[in-house]
């Protein structure tokens, strides 16, 4: 899940960066007003404020990720210069890879 794949992450400002955004909701909702009624087709602000959590989760996890692929690639470039390269892509790379997610523990 995405918890796992917060915990993989290679530095600690990021896995810090990503709990804080994902407990920032924690302090949003409670004091967000419900919004609209059902009958006006407004979705309310709550709904909003969700849609737009969720949305920054996202990008950001997205951002350290892709940073994350590219210090993977510069480090297996290093390996590969250092060690035989079977040994580099079979035994180190994998541990460094960080797991997929999904939104559906």
């Amino acid at each position: 899940g995405i918890h796992e794949t917060i915990a993989a992450l290679q530095l600690e400002e990021w896995r810090n960066d990503m709990n804080e955004e994902i407990d920032s909701i924690n302090q949003i909702l409670p004091i967000t007003p419900a919004g609209g009624e059902a009958d006006d087709g407004d979705v309310g602000e709550k709904a909003i404020v969700i849609r737009t959590w969720t949305r920054s989760v996202l990008r950001k996890l997205i951002g350290f990720k892709e940073q994350h692929h590219r210090l993977l690639d510069e480090t297996a470039t290093t390996l590969e210069l250092a060690l035989p390269k079977d040994i580099a892509i079979k035994n180190i790379i994998p541990f460094l890879e960080l797991p997929s997610f999904t939104f559906e523990d």
